[in-house]
């Protein structure tokens, strides 16, 4: 394996160079001799690079040329039609990551022609809004966007990898910088924080008071007492609610096409006690229940008994709720200024939008000592709110346990005659 130096001039006499990686694999041609490869770099470096990744996948007997390669676009195929045993949201999620972010830019890449380099200046032009080849403008991407699609480049090469169609996956080489980058994404991701992410409990109790269906009473309730997610909560079938034990059993969740599937993790089937206000809002609300023929029943179905769609809660119950409830914030227009109807008042909007804003007020509600609130550990938390592992109760909601009042504190620690 060689690297050299090629210089020739141009039909218009401009002086051109290139450096050349020549090697041999195993594989032999008709003639019964190794192959040889030649791949060309603009950079020595890049070169020097490939050099060296090759000899390790020569070595390892993993190393596939790039004219015999498949390109990412091709691996981007062979990727989503291994991923059938995935939820169908899943699936789409990863189609659009490829037809709006991958392929785009890199979809005429070979997989070996990939390198650290390229998926760098991939991750730039996201962040920047630069048009891929072809396009004329682009959308900047988040961050999150970005870490999201680049998970999912990854996610590709490692299948390639196991299909033998690439020797290494280059996104998990991206290794520098790597610990200094974490430290800027843990001090750029916001707190949640009580009265913009978190309903107040003051808010909360607006909210309920002035819900006046026993429909909706029974599902924030359930929500912020209970904390299950949206999606289970579209889910939940009366058979999982136990009024004898007063305890409710997630065994499986609603997505967003409606299919009843298993919860978001192991860890997401769980019981959790229910609080007597809510057990007898929930025993209300069976009486009124729609039923769907030859189906189990669910708690929170629509008006024919069948899965509520998450945009039906958030736009018919949820919303509504809160502006009916004076729980609202004014509408600002491009100067950040209120903005006024006709006739000169102010237009306002609902404070919280998410349904998963009753969530975390649930979890805050636990952690609150009493009695405001039912002075739960952060361990005691996570197994109630089903989280996959304690560490994400802990990044999520551990700014939120209730703090003593230091004055106190060191009074006491004083002693009487200090």
């Amino acid at each position: 394996m060689s690297i050299r130096k090629r210089m020739w001039t141009t039909e218009s006499g401009e002086e051109r160079s290139a450096y050349v990686v020549q090697y041999s694999t195993a594989e032999k041609d008709n003639r019964g001799k190794r192959r040889r490869h030649i791949k060309t770099f603009d950079r020595k470096k890049d070169a020097e690079d490939f050099q060296a990744q090759v000899r390790i996948d020569v070595k390892k007997g993993v190393h596939t040329p790039t004219s015999r390669s498949i390109t990412i676009e091709e691996a981007g195929d062979l990727w989503i039609d291994g991923c059938g045993d995935l939820e169908r949201s899943t699936v789409d999620q990863y189609r659009q990551h490829l037809k709006f972010h991958i392929n785009p830019y890199l979809g005429a890449f070979k997989l070996p022609a990939l390198t650290v380099a390229a998926v760098r200046d991939w991750q730039d032009k996201l962040r920047n809004g630069v048009p891929a080849p072809g396009q004329k403008v682009a959308e900047v991407r988040s961050a999150v966007m970005v870490k999201k699609v680049t998970t999912s480049l990854s996610s590709l090469l490692s299948d390639a990898l196991e299909r033998g169609k690439v020797g290494h996956n280059v996104v998990r080489s991206m290794t520098a910088n790597r610990s200094r980058k974490r430290k800027v994404e843990r001090r750029q991701k916001r707190k949640l924080v009580m009265g913009r992410d978190i309903p107040e409990p003051r808010e909360v109790d607006a909210l309920l008071q002035h819900t006046d269906t026993e429909r909706w009473r029974a599902f924030f309730l359930t929500a912020v007492r209970c904390g299950l997610r949206a999606s289970e909560l579209r889910g939940l079938h009366w058979q999982d609610v136990d009024f004898k034990k007063s305890e409710l059993h997630v065994r499986q969740r609603a997505d967003r096409y409606n299919t009843i599937g298993n919860p978001k993790s192991a860890d997401s089937q769980r019981a959790v006690p229910i609080p007597p206000k809510t057990l007898a809002a929930l025993k209300a609300w069976k009486l009124q229940c729609p039923k769907a023929k030859g189906q189990q029943h669910l708690v929170f179905p629509n008006g024919s008994g069948n899965v509520e769609t998450h945009s039906n809660i958030i736009e018919r119950g949820l919303i509504p709720a809160w502006e009916k409830s004076g729980i609202t914030v004014p509408v600002l227009d491009k100067s950040g200024k209120p903005t006024r109807d006709d006739e000169g008042r102010p237009i306002v909007k609902a404070k919280y939008t998410g349904a998963h804003s009753l969530r975390h007020y649930f979890a805050s509600w636990c952690l609150a000592r009493p009695p405001v609130g039912l002075g739960l550990n952060l361990k005691e938390l996570s197994e109630r709110i089903g989280h996959a592992s304690i560490q994400i109760t802990i990044d999520t909601y551990a700014h939120l346990i209730p703090r003593a009042d230091h004055a106190e504190e060191l009074a006491a620690a004083e002693g009487e005659f200090g």
